[in-house]
């Protein structure tokens, strides 16, 4: 197998996309899986090294990266050492972010380009990524498959209330704290101002009515993050995807950070396995 780690990708927005490309070096040209973290997430969090090998392993070219403003660093990819560019983070940025990153590996003079197949790209994102492949699949004809793993449905719902985002307009910035760093996150104010601007595009019900592709959604029934109605809502707006329930699975299906186990945990690997299945069908 084939890794190369911490690839520097320029986009739009003057900071960096690191991204890693796993792939198994075989005659007949690989697939492209394109994956998504979600927020307060990267590319390095937990477990995602050994699912990138497992999709590698089932001869997909599988890609994972960073948000260019996720609030990594080139030398600090994991977790939140610039925090200025995670305050300036914003929707537009990430579907900027996922365009230059499927606009790179389908370049031919990318290294990879003999070994590689560009007509057939799988999108998936966890979370919050969820909203954005979906977004961005029901954008782009050259994705031809879509997966969520544990998906928001809706952006809107989870800003803050009037009077919330009125201290937040007065005051041009909010923090939320990081449970497991302890980190205060700031979000500068333009995060809602680029979503109101934006709306129409960022209403995940409008993008998910309009998917035409091979839609797969899989949630767990304890997810305390996002509730499993959300899941069920995205599959109710495209009555032709598909529902994979897993039982007793949390948000991030059983992980957490650091990962130190060789294996993934069970509910992972569920999700592995049925997405697996779900592409190469």
């Amino acid at each position: 197998m084939h890794i190369k780690r911490n690839i520097i990708l320029e986009g739009k927005h003057t900071r960096p996309i690191l991204t890693d490309v796993y792939i198994k070096e075989e005659s007949k040209k690989s697939p492209i899986v394109l994956f998504c973290h979600g927020y307060k997430g990267f590319k390095d969090w937990g477990y995602w090294d050994l699912v990138a090998r497992e999709f590698a392993s089932n001869g997909y070219c599988f890609i994972k990266f960073n948000f260019s403003h996720n609030g990594g660093t080139i030398e600090q990819p994991i977790d939140f050492p610039d925090l200025e560019a995670f305050a300036l983070n914003n929707f537009s940025i990430e579907l900027d972010d996922v365009n230059s990153v499927i606009n790179w590996i389908t370049n031919s003079e990318n290294e990879f380009s003999k070994t590689i197949d560009t007509s057939n790209i799988t999108l998936i994102g966890h979370s919050r990524g969820g909203g954005i492949v979906t977004i961005k699949a029901s954008e782009d004809k050259r994705i031809t498959k879509l997966i969520t793993w544990a998906s928001v449905s809706d952006f809107k719902a989870r800003f803050a209330d009037e009077k919330a985002r009125a201290y937040w307009k007065s005051q041009g910035v909010i923090h939320v704290e990081n449970s497991r760093t302890k980190q205060q996150l700031p979000h500068y104010y333009q995060f809602y101002e680029d979503f109101i601007e934006n709306e129409e595009r960022f209403t995940i019900k409008t993008s998910a009515e309009k998917i035409e592709i091979p839609f797969l959604i899989i949630h767990g029934t304890n997810d305390p993050t996002v509730d499993l109605k959300e899941a069920k809502a995205l599959h109710t707006w495209n009555p032709n995807s598909k529902l994979l329930v897993i039982e007793e699975a949390d948000h991030v299906f059983g992980g957490k950070h650091p990962w130190e186990e060789k294996k993934l945990p069970q509910h992972m690997k569920q999700v592995v396995e049925a997405s697996l299945k779900f592409i190469k069908n």
